[in-house]
């Protein structure tokens, strides 16, 4: 592809894990399709992504045919800074700094005959696209959540159903024409019982802005979500899904160009799994930042040693800066099952629920973790915290008919007892109900696959988002003619 039509677009991402990797996928996506991409994000989390991923700060990547640069700003703050375990006042942290370094990052690009076409941000990072509209760039959001998640903000922002309030917090919400959620199974960041009601204010703040992103992509396939995105379009709302971006096999070339936090010595974890027969072992996950109190973690662990199945955990420590507790496993635990368990700190997980010896997977139902078993034909057992995964857990189970219900989420504070672990765990690995869910995982697996294909929905739709940039700037051009 000749330079003169290489369009540049610039990438950036709050500095979290669930964050970083699915913009970071994007970003492989678009370099792999011919366009110049530089990827940003702050230097507390680059410098744990140069030593882990063997990542070089400015040095250009090729990728497909395009290319891929990454950038890192200090936020700053030391590394010990209190101001880290303080979300509110590190987003305006965030703000303060990233603001004018965007600017700067565009001028300069600017002064060397590179101006970008397009600018993506992730959410929490809402003044992006300020910052874009300010210099007359088109900015677009990756939502990282699902589309009927979108959906439910979007009708919370503009009132257009009702929700639960102080007074009537047991309200059912009409999702669409078709679906409703039960109180306690819409984002709780939007529920008056919230513990973290500024979450719910943040991601709002994305919706104030919306006028201003000429296209909202999601990490989603049409065939999945179809009417959630049709509600959107019908909404006036330009809005792409070009998901699942992990599976897309135009980025399996970039395998190498990661964004985790944390090494790990994969080959150990694999070797374990190719000792175990198809279908024996459950995968235990809650993601990185979900916590469960030590009370609970104790009832799952009972639960596995009761029902006797195979099991890879893994049992990530606490960020620091969340100040929590460890966990530990009760005594004897790990003695007692040594020959058919696995205690981990980290783990391949797209790896891990591809290999044939998983036959389900006990998730915090975050969207990440859901698109990857969904589209790797892997069923569930649904352990959500907070936020969108109530409202993922809702989904997997009763409308794609992959999981089981097993935890409820922070809000109702209940205890998993292990006997309702052990029971669940039993009903995913064996018997009809097991069967069922294996054949639906694997028709959203084939779905999900047919999405990304060369052709495909997905592929369609980031073909005509790119085409879509290529025109605005041709439009500017005229324009300075």
């Amino acid at each position: 592809m000749g330079s003169e039509s290489v369009i540049h677009i610039l990438l950036i991402s709050f500095p979290a894990q669930g964050h970083i990797n699915p913009l970071l996928r994007l970003a492989k996506c678009l370099a792999a399709k011919g366009s110049s991409i530089t990827f940003i994000t702050t230097e507390y989390a680059g410098k744990d992504m140069r030593t882990v991923n063997n990542i070089t700060d400015k040095s250009l990547t090729p990728v497909g045919d395009g290319s891929l640069t990454f950038h890192f700003f200090h936020d700053g703050l030391s590394d010990d800074d209190p101001i880290r375990t303080d979300l509110p006042a590190y987003l305006e942290q965030l703000k303060l700094v990233g603001k004018p370094f965007l600017s700067q990052i565009i001028k300069n690009y600017s002064d060397s005959n590179k101006q970008f076409s397009c600018i993506i941000n992730n959410p929490f990072l809402p003044w992006v696209c300020d910052v874009a509209t300010e210099h007359d760039i088109p900015s677009a959001l990756l939502w990282i959540q699902s589309a009927a998640v979108f959906v439910a903000y979007y009708n919370y922002f503009h009132k257009l159903v009702p929700f639960p309030t102080d007074s009537e917090p047991y309200t059912d919400v009409q999702l669409n024409s078709s679906l409703v959620l039960k109180y306690n199974e819409i984002p709780d960041f939007l529920h008056p019982f919230s513990k973290f009601p500024f979450l719910g204010t943040l991601i709002l703040e994305q919706f104030k802005n919306l006028s201003k992103v000429c296209c909202v992509l999601v990490d989603t396939f049409e065939e999945l979500e179809h009417d959630f995105i049709e509600y959107l379009s019908e909404k006036s709302i330009s809005i792409r899904p070009i998901g699942p971006l992990f599976n897309n096999p135009m980025i399996k070339s970039a395998s190498n160009i990661r964004g985790d936090f944390v090494d790990s010595d994969d080959s150990s974890i694999i070797e374990w799994l190719n000792t175990k027969e198809k279908g024996s072992v459950v995968f235990i996950s809650f993601g990185s930042i979900a916590y469960f109190s030590q009370e609970q973690m104790n009832e799952i662990a009972y639960g596995l040693l009761d029902s006797q199945v195979s099991f890879l955990w893994v049992l990530k420590p606490p960020f620091k800066e969340l100040r929590l507790k460890e966990h530990v496993l009760p005594n004897g635990f790990l003695e007692e099952t040594s020959e058919r368990g696995k205690v981990v700190k980290w783990c391949p997980q797209v790896e891990v629920l591809s290999h044939h010896s998983v036959a389900c997977f006990m998730t915090h139902c975050g969207w990440n973790s859901s698109m990857e078993t969904l589209t790797l034909g892997v069923p569930v057992l649904t352990f959500p915290a907070w936020g969108d995964q109530l409202t993922n857990a809702k989904f997997l189970v009763d409308v794609y008919g992959v999981g089981i219900r097993l935890g409820y989420g922070h809000m109702e504070n209940k205890l998993v007892t292990r006997d309702e672990v052990n029971k669940c765990l039993l009903e995913a690995m064996t018997g009809e109900k097991a069967e069922r869910m294996k054949q639906n995982a694997m028709k959203w697996k084939k779905a999900a696959e047919d999405a990304v294909a060369d052709g495909g929905s997905s592929d369609r739709n980031l073909d005509a988002f790119i085409e879509d940039i290529k025109k605005h700037g041709a439009v500017n051009i005229q324009k300075i003619l």
